[in-house]
């Protein structure tokens, strides 16, 4: 048995092929594992709560993990010895996430692209056709991840408490979520994944589209991530698309055309969730 794994910060799939590419269980779903925020303590809990997990652990042969919080080597080894206790018998790979959204946009095996994730964290790199770059190295939800979904939970929370917001979506937040401040710092200062928490604000966004303080909230974010991620690579955007991954970047698609426009870079594909890709990338890889 051979697991992919596609983990973000909030949840994460886990399915299960024989080597031909076919699906043996139903997709897994788990909180989700980044080696950066959590504990080894923390990662194995979750996992144990897996009965899918434990009840196939010693079968497993191969696990392909692609993650947030597995750009740096310390968190990316802390989650491979967490795997391989838990898979005694599995050879494990543990890679950034940012692969994971590569090989689920790319068009081709060889296509040069640049590849943004606008998830619960947000990241940016340059593929070549062959190897992976990144020009800043992340440093998580609290100095980072412009356009994510943590950003814009902040900033709808921000908005809400220095009286930014307009008054219709003022009332239609409060009625969505708990805004007392001593329920907020609880969530952020006392409890494990507060970018997870933070993330959870941005659906508010996403439904409410339709006001143009929320288009003009989602579109400030994304300037923001273009001038300081995107446009690292004012050269090889002029002669190759910008992919994007995670749900955020799905969900603002239109937005996100619109200030490429602005700045003059160019789209291409927009996938919400990298796994099937990547089944396929591994499929054709053991062929």
């Amino acid at each position: 048995m051979i697991l992919i794994v596609d983990s973000g910060s909030t949840k994460c799939d886990w399915i299960a092929i024989d080597k031909d590419g076919n699906q043996l269980l139903e997709k897994i779903r788990t909180k989700g594992l980044n080696p950066a925020i959590l504990s080894e303590k923390k990662l194995r809990k979750t996992i144990n709560k897996s009965k899918e997990l434990i009840a196939n652990k010693e079968i497993v042969t191969n696990i392909y993990f692609y993650g947030a919080g597995c750009g740096t080597e310390n968190p990316r080894i802390a989650l491979k010895i967490v795997l391989q206790q838990f898979f005694p018998n599995a050879n494990i790979e543990v890679n950034e996430d940012t692969m994971a959204a590569v090989y689920a946009t790319i068009n081709t095996p060889n296509e040069a692209a640049v590849v943004c994730i606008l998830g619960t964290g947000s990241n940016c790199s340059y593929y070549d056709g062959n190897k992976l770059e990144q020009r800043v190295d992340s440093l998580g939800y609290t100095l980072m991840d412009d356009a994510s979904g943590n950003y814009y939970g902040k900033q709808l929370i921000r908005d809400y408490y220095f009286n930014h917001m307009p008054e219709n979506i003022k009332i239609a937040f409060e009625d969505k979520y708990n805004l007392e401040a001593d329920y907020i710092k609880h969530n952020l200062y006392k409890q494990p994944n507060p970018n997870a928490y933070l993330a959870s604000f941005a659906e508010f966004m996403i439904l409410n589209k339709d006001s143009e303080y929320i288009t003009e909230l989602i579109k400030k974010g994304i300037r923001v991530f273009s001038n300081n991620m995107i446009l690292q690579f004012k050269e090889e955007i002029k002669t190759v698309p910008v992919h994007f991954a995670g749900s955020i970047a799905f969900f603002c698609k239109d937005e996100i055309n619109q200030v490429a426009q602005e700045l003059g870079f160019k789209t291409g594909n927009f996938e919400r969730r990298p796994i099937e890709g990547l089944v396929a990338f591994h499929t054709k890889q053991k062929s």
